[in-house]
């Protein structure tokens, strides 16, 4: 399992394409990670970098912490920002610093 604290961009651009699962809402809602950027220096081994995630067109979801599950990522608390919508569903930004 991917230890979140430690994830770097390379961590994070092997599952793009790859589905995750936010559980704890009234339905499960599915989030494909479509895009690994990185943004620079940051704190983090490997410097700072954002994910954007694709989701459905409906539930949208407001800016906040999910509980996203993947089988190679295990289950963690991200910070998701609602970015961009379109006839595809909603687009949600996570920075990692």
């Amino acid at each position: 399992m991917l230890d979140i604290k430690d994830a770097t961009t390379e961590d994070f651009a092997a599952l793009e394409g790859q589905s995750f699962c936010i559980t704890g809402l009234d339905a499960d809602v599915s989030l494909v990670l479509s895009e690994v950027k990185i943004l620079g220096s940051g704190e983090r081994k490997g410097g700072a970098f954002s994910t954007l995630w694709q989701g459905p067109t409906s539930p949208g979801l407001a800016q906040g912490a999910y509980s996203l599950s993947q089988a190679s990522f295990g289950t963690h608390e991200i910070f998701l920002v609602p970015v961009a919508q379109s006839e595809a569903g909603f687009q949600y930004e996570a920075v990692f610093t």
